[in-house]
Order: C-alpha cells, then sequence, then structure tokens
C-alpha cells in the first residue's frame, strides 16, 4: 500500500491492496519544508507517521469490505511489530521519493 503525497495537499492511495508494505511516496518536486497533508506527520527525511484513521478515507480506496478486513488486519500486524504510535493514532511509514 502507498500514501502518495501532491503538491497543493493532495494525497492518495495506490496499490490498495498491497497489504505487506506500507509507504508514503513522495515526487521528487515536492517540497517538504513548506508543504503539509493532513493526517501526515513527517517524523523526518526517511519516516512519517499516517493516521490510521485517514487511510480509509483517501481517493484510490476501493468500495470492498474485503479491503476493510485486511487493512484491519495490517493494522494489527503493524502494532504488534511496534509500527503503531499509540499516541497518535498512527502507522510508521518510510519515506520513498521517486521523480
Amino acid at each position: 500500500m502507498i500514501i502518495e503525497c501532491l503538491d497543493g495537499g493532495a494525497v492518495r492511495l495506490n496499490e490498495p491492496f498491497d497489504f505487506r508494505k506500507f509507504k508514503l511516496v513522495l515526487r521528487a518536486n515536492v517540497r517538504t519544508d513548506t508543504q503539509s497533508w493532513n493526517g501526515i506527520t513527517l517524523l523526518d527525511d526517511r519516516d512519517a507517521l499516517v493516521s490510521i484513521d485517514l487511510v480509509p478515507t483517501l481517493p484510490g480506496r476501493p468500495d470492498d469490505a474485503s479491503w476493510d478486513q485486511g487493512y484491519a488486519v495490517m493494522v494489527a500486524k503493524a502494532r504488534e511489530h511496534g509500527w503503531i504510535d499509540a499516541e497518535r493514532q498512527a502507522i510508521r511509514a518510510h519515506i520513498e521519493r521517486i521523480p
């Protein structure tokens, strides 16, 4: 599952059924120093926190009950591995920059 952040605050979900990976993708031209995305906190150049509640609201999310179940399982596994920030109710995501 890929959370793609675009200029202007737009965020979309790509590869929504790939529950085995979770990352935040920033296009090379996106300036993180002047940009903010609701529900996403950039921790540094490598990691971010993505609100658990944000992901199901993003464009690109399938309208499918099996997706809801798969997402819940993914969040549970992330919690088991310590990838959930309990205070912020957010999932830790690796940041990847692409051209």
